[in-house]
């Protein structure tokens, strides 16, 4: 006979056989490997429990434990926040209580029933996640043995601090401030034109003769005459824009690469400078003072109103030795050396650069010809010297002057370095400009020392490149300042 249905479920369900007569053997428990007899009055063995893909289990009621979760393998998961397994399902000895925010299921007579007409077995929704301590467990997958502790990362040990440095020492301020800023007397001329300047320029004449027919040629072959008359006029009165303080600063910045001093940096240069133009009855603000970032002990008198200093000098050398490198610019400024150079420089440009281009044709044309014979490239050498030689002939007094003029330019910027020393002589400063020319020379033979160290020979220079070179050695600068060391100015 059969069982009557679940009175709670009101769905028909499956209606299986009665079970065997008594005395019959039990049928085994499920999941061995004897398939169980089959029914009475059946001629094939009963189909596989619902979903399962293991023999049916013993019937509703005998002795065998309770059948596993619906669809699972494994045990139940274990009651949320316990560490041990939940009890039996309902039809035991003792009933688990329900799953948190779930209504307690009915209970069947019996055991719980089998859902009718389940190909596969049912979804459950995911098992709460574990209670810290507490060991969890999966439907249909393996059971960890521990749970994973959480990621640490990797600590990476830390080095003891470093202690800090010291802050370096500021250089000594040993300059003797004789007026504090104010001055006992303003010069005549705060800034002209020395023997030297007027050399420079007169040197750089030949240049600007080549520059403007450069200039000239190209206007008006290209613009006309009317208005290659405006572009000459035009490009004659650029050079007023030496003495145009913008164009300087511009200038001093994107070609000279210097830079305005930052605070810490002006607190230290301008009372030097207050005290270098004081001396010399020089308006302090009418040089702009600015700093290049260099390891080099240096300085620069450039364009018309720019006094630059490095940044080593700034910081590393005594105030009487850095106010001794400035009173040598100042000097540069009030010799008109730095805008007659710049001056002179500007106008020879066009011709630089059209020298420039026929060098470069010239070597094209060589290397060219040396492709295909011996013989193209000495015509080439041939018609390049015809030319240099017809120029001297044909314009002797342009060409011998512009050959002559890198020897006597370098010649002339000699003297103005002894001028510009002698400038700061009569100020004071002589001992403090020789300490600077003693520490040039001694980073001169630092080097050599260390090239013969290593088994090489630093190149000095040639009979002519010495004629090219725009600085007197050092121990002619100190000569040079000898009267006035011995008179202890």
């Amino acid at each position: 006979m059969s069982y009557p249905p679940d009175p709670a479920a009101q769905e028909p369900g499956p209606v299986y056989p009665d079970p065997p007569y008594p005395g019959t053997p039990a049928p085994p428990y499920p999941g061995s490997a004897v398939p169980s007899p089959p029914y009475p009055g059946s001629a094939v063995p009963s189909p596989p429990y619902p979903g399962s893909a293991v023999p049916s289990p013993p019937y509703p009621g005998s002795a065998a434990s309770a059948p596993p979760y619906p669809g699972s393998a494994v045990p139940a998961p274990p009651y949320p926040g316990s560490a041990a397994p939940p009890p039996p399902y309902p039809g035991s000895a003792a009933s688990p209580p329900p799953y948190p925010e779930t209504p307690a299921p009915p209970s069947y007579p019996g055991g719980a029933p089998q859902y009718p007409g389940a190909g596969a077995a049912p979804s459950y929704p995911a098992a709460p996640p574990a209670h810290p301590g507490v060991t969890p467990t999966y439907p249909n997958g393996p059971q960890p043995t521990a749970t994973a502790p959480p990621y640490i990362p990797p600590q990476t040990p830390q080095a003891a601090p470093t202690p800090a440095a010291p802050p370096e020492a500021p250089a000594p301020d040993d300059l003797d401030y004789r007026h504090a800023g104010s001055r006992i007397h303003v010069a005549a001329h705060q800034r002209g034109a020395d023997a030297t300047a007027i050399g420079q320029l007169a040197v750089q004449v030949p240049g600007f003769l080549v520059s403007l027919a450069v200039v000239a040629s190209f206007a008006v072959g290209i613009l006309g005459t009317a208005m290659g008359w405006l572009v000459i006029l035009a490009w004659l009165a650029s050079g007023a824009l030496v003495f145009h303080r913008p164009t300087e600063l511009a200038f001093a910045r994107h070609v000279m690469k210097l830079r305005a001093p930052l605070a810490e940096e002006r607190a230290r240069l301008e009372p030097i400078w207050r005290e270098v133009t004081a001396r010399a009855g020089i308006e302090a603000h009418t040089y702009e003072l600015m700093v290049e970032n260099s390891t080099d002990l240096n300085a620069v008198a450039a364009a018309g109103h720019v006094v630059g200093v490095t940044t080593y000098a700034l910081n590393e050398i005594p105030s009487s030795n850095l106010a001794a490198v400035l009173a040598h610019e100042l000097g540069h400024h009030t010799g008109g050396h730095a805008w007659t150079g710049l001056l002179g420089y500007w106008y020879s440009l066009p011709g630089r650069i059209a020298w420039a281009f026929m060098r470069g044709i010239a070597r094209i044309a060589i290397r060219v010809a040396s492709v295909f014979s011996l013989a193209a490239t000495g015509m080439v050498y041939l018609f390049i010297g015809m030319f240099v030689i017809g120029g001297f002939v044909a314009a002797w007094y342009i060409t011998v002057p512009l050959v002559a003029a890198p020897y006597l330019l370098a010649y002339v910027g000699r003297q103005g370095e002894l001028r510009a020393d002698r400038q700061a002589a009569d100020l004071g400063f002589a001992p403090h400009l020789a300490q600077v020319l003693h520490h040039f020379q001694a980073q001169e033979d630092a080097v050599k020392a260390q090239a013969a160290a290593q088994g090489r020979q630093l190149k000095e220079p040639g009979g002519l490149a010495k004629l090219l070179t725009t600085h007197p050695d050092n121990y002619t600068r100190l000569q040079a300042l000898e009267p006035y060391l011995q008179l202890g100015r």
